[in-house]
């Protein structure tokens, strides 16, 4: 029987990486090696993602949230002054960045400051306590206070 020649044919001897890196390459990676292969195509799309964002900001949509107004005055006679502003807009507010930041120290009683790390216990004035002064009547709790007001 004929083999078809257009099934897989294995190669006669194995194909260095065209980079020279030591290691054998495919047909199917172009003879690099899988590691060569990988860089290119990152390089490729990196290529892309910069064309691409390069002319969005040349179209005039800026996927940054700020905006970005270029003024340019038309040259006079004897002057060719050019004139930028940019402006940004931030979409951040300085209360959002507050609650962003995140307690990185160990967890401790709002009371006797004694760490309690996954022992602790959450009040509902939002503080954390020992098992000790966990109740409202053992530490000076605002809630409570709310509460007491309402009944009355």
């Amino acid at each position: 029987m004929e083999q078809n020649e257009t099934g897989c044919q294995t190669p006669q001897a194995p194909i260095l990486c065209v980079n020279n890196c030591g290691f054998f390459g495919t047909a199917a990676t172009m003879n690099m090696c899988s590691k060569c292969y990988k860089d290119l195509v990152m390089k490729q799309e990196q290529a892309k993602l910069a064309a691409s964002s390069f002319q969005s900001i040349v179209n005039g949509s800026s996927s940054t949230g700020g905006t970005n107004v270029a003024v340019v005055k038309e040259p006079q006679a004897a002057s060719s002054e050019v004139m930028v502003a940019t402006i940004q807009t931030s979409s951040a507010s300085p209360a959002s960045e507050r609650s962003e930041e995140v307690k990185d120290g160990p967890k401790r009683c709002g009371t006797c400051r004694k760490r309690v790390g996954l022992t602790g216990f959450n009040c509902r004035c939002g503080s954390i306590f020992c098992a000790i002064h966990r109740y409202s009547d053992k530490h000076d709790c605002p809630s409570i206070t709310v509460l007491w007001v309402r009944k009355l």
